[in-house]
């Protein structure tokens, strides 16, 4: 049985790609409290390694995450509410600089669904099942969930996955857009990494962390406001040293050298 909070989600460097795993494959990977606590310090810190190019988190065993403990959910009324609502960093993972890639593995459910959404880009495996839960739960839809999920799918499949709570196979996660590659059993990891190893060696790490907020900022605003945005955003990178090496590396035929990003003077704490 797992009992070391280092223990509950497993990190591996592939050179420039850090492996995160959840580690509760007994639960099915369920969430608790110390699991949290560690997988948000894992980002906390990947966020602050520049040798940290990208990230890929996945489940050990049979599922990506259950969601919460059903132990934990048992007892929820012997909690109070200070425990309920515990601190956490509500910006993570969505405020990470770095690509976030998610290798569902198994069942992705409620609270394991929305760590899902969270990356950046989904591979799944065949056997890969994804379920919103909550309502089956008596909960509602918790952690962005419903403001992430409209924008995968649409309003209407949204709509339809938080009041069913049913369950999507990785065929129709595929189709709907609920993940962007599917692959193999036993080969989602491996293709995640290689991914991220791509993103890795050939993309500028401050045009990827920049794209990223670009997505995240546009999200509610209008095209003109996204056009005004972009031509700020762009001549700063007219100025910048990775403009320069990205033409010049392709111009050579040779593999670009882009700086890692600068650690960020603040961030959510863990």
């Amino acid at each position: 049985m797992t009992s070391e909070p280092e223990d509950l989600v497993l990190a591996e460097r592939c050179g420039p790609v850090l492996v995160l795993t959840f580690n509760r494959p007994d639960k099915l990977n369920a969430w608790t409290d110390d699991l949290e606590d560690r997988y948000f310090t894992l980002l906390s810190d990947a966020e602050d390694d520049p040798d940290v190019r990208a990230i890929v988190v996945t489940g050990a065993g049979r599922g990506f995450c259950a969601g919460a403990d059903l132990g934990r959910l048992q007892a929820v009324g012997d909690v109070s509410e200070a425990d309920l609502l515990r601190p956490r960093p509500r910006d993570l993972p969505s405020t990470l600089r770095k690509p976030l890639i998610g290798a569902i593995n198994g069942v992705a459910a409620g609270l394991g669904m929305v760590e899902a959404l969270y990356c950046d880009v989904r591979f799944a495996s065949a056997s890969a099942r994804f379920t919103t839960a909550f309502a089956k739960r008596g909960l509602i839809a918790e952690y962005g969930i419903s403001w992430l999920l409209p924008r995968l799918v649409g309003r209407g499949r949204a709509t339809d996955l938080l009041l069913s709570s049913r369950m999507v196979d990785a065929e129709e996660a595929l189709r709907i857009g609920l993940v962007d590659h599917l692959v193999t059993d036993g080969s989602v990891v491996g293709a995640a990494v290689a991914y991220a190893e791509e993103l890795s060696t050939h993309c500028s790490p401050t045009s990827m962390a920049v794209i990223k907020d670009q997505l995240q900022n546009d999200a509610d605003g209008t095209y003109a406001d996204s056009v005004a945005q972009a031509e700020g955003l762009m001549l700063q990178a007219f100025r910048g040293a990775d403009l320069v090496e990205g033409v010049q590396s392709h111009l050579d035929k040779r593999t670009p050298t882009f700086s890692s990003l600068p650690v960020r003077s603040s961030h959510v704490p863990v």
